[in-house]
């Protein structure tokens, strides 16, 4: 009996995926829960598993495919498989498959790999640079770079009939080669980036979007985490962070404004006393926001341990659908990359994000004399039609309260 292998419900508000790979090909025997291909979506990849035993009948969607829930992505003839392949399967994927240079390391990222398998790049030869020896997407780009310089320096002793072709190296790119007389390179969108443009794009059509700054003087913090980092990393084994102290100030400013907090349903606002903290990660696949699940209840260690965990997966594309659904309001922090102040978009269908900025020493005036003090703007967007404008500035003033005393962010839990 042939049965269809459709595209599995992918959770909450997610419809479309794009196809990455087969694991499986036509022909070939697969046993229940055996993966048969992986999909991406707007927040994770995916990968689908067999539902019944049997023979890969057919394969309608290939790789680069743009596939809907519920769509059917091959056929499988379901019967009684042996442990071993048919031998006309083994020898179709002898013919298929490029055969291992050599012993190939098994860290291997899942990006890395992707990238090696797309350039055909002999892993054996990389050398891993990533944690416990693992090799990375970069250890991939800068061994490819490598190549290509090599074959340039041989090339160069010899008058060129045509340019030697040159790698950029981009995150979204099906074929790196351009030659260099090509100032244009046309690149499909992933399907993460076509979702992120789209969102951002359905956040500014679709909300009465506003910001408000504020800035805030770091140094209590600052010397905070100077006097307990060793004990910290001691105690818990990860480093103290700003980014406990913002979950932590944002859900007391929350507390307090809980319009803030919450979303527009119809005629109706919803308002949530819980607080699932979204915590914005420009991966190298695209930005993603992984939640911190009923944040009030964390402690800070807890608070940077989980947010360590989400962005090793999200680096290496293993999210899972728990670690990015819901969420009730967003931190995102552009000062790592240098930003000294910027408007954060919404992520519908929230109502307020914060946005953190880079640290500067300027001088301010404390009690009529000028001082230095680290200081940082921060930012909140909000949609105008559930908060006003005296809420969101008054969210940012109590937020700068508490990060302005440390100490208040234990007494007031």
């Amino acid at each position: 009996m042939s049965t269809n292998i459709v595209v599995p419900e992918l959770g909450e508000s997610i419809v479309e995926a794009t196809v990455i790979r087969w694991f499986k090909s036509e022909g070939e025997a697969v046993k229940i829960g055996e993966a048969l291909l992986e999909l991406e979506t707007e927040k994770a990849n995916f990968e689908v598993a067999a539902e019944k035993q049997g023979i890969i009948k057919s394969i309608l969607k290939k790789a680069d495919d743009d596939v809907e829930v519920g769509e059917v992505l091959g056929v499988m003839e379901e019967g009684e498989v042996s442990n071993a392949a048919p031998a006309e399967v083994i020898t179709e994927k002898i013919e298929k498959q490029p055969q291992p240079k050599e012993e190939v390391p098994e860290k291997i990222t899942p990006v890395g790999r992707r990238l090696a398998e797309e350039f055909d790049v002999d892993l054996s030869k990389v050398e891993a640079t990533g944690p416990s020896g693992r090799i990375t997407k970069e250890d991939v780009e800068r061994y490819i770079q490598m190549e290509v310089e090599e074959s340039e320096i041989e090339a160069s002793d010899v008058e060129p009939i045509h340019q030697t072709p040159a790698v950029i190296p981009t995150q979204e790119s099906r074929s790196l080669f351009i030659s260099r007389d090509v100032r244009e390179e046309r690149i499909k969108m992933s399907r993460r980036r076509r979702t992120i443009a789209r969102r951002m794009l359905e956040a500014t059509q679709t909300t009465a979007m506003l910001t408000t700054f504020n800035e805030i003087d770091m140094s209590a913090v600052m010397e905070l985490r100077k006097r307990r980092k060793e004990s910290f990393i001691e105690k818990y084994g990860v480093n103290l962070g700003l980014n406990s102290f913002f979950v932590k100030a944002s859900i007391g400013a929350l507390k307090e404004f809980p319009a803030v907090n919450g979303e527009i349903d119809g005629d109706d606002m919803i308002l949530k006393y819980y607080y699932d903290i979204g915590v914005a990660i420009g991966a190298s696949e695209g930005l993603v926001v992984p939640v911190l699940k009923n944040a009030d209840s964390m402690s800070f260690a807890e608070i940077e341990k989980r947010i360590k965990e989400l962005a090793v997966k999200a680096e290496e594309n293993t999210l899972a659908l728990e670690d990015i659904m819901g969420g009730t309001f967003t931190i995102t922090n552009g000062g790592v990359f240098g930003s000294l102040m910027s408007t954060p978009i919404l992520n519908p269908p929230q109502v307020g994000i914060l946005g953190l900025h880079k640290i500067e020493q300027r001088p301010i005036v404390l009690n009529g004399e000028l001082e230095i003090r680290p200081m940082m703007y921060v930012a909140l967007s909000y949609d105008h039609r559930i908060v006003d404008g005296r809420e969101a500035v008054q969210f940012l003033v109590r937020l700068k309260e508490l990060i302005q005393d440390p100490e208040s962010l234990l007494l007031e839990g």
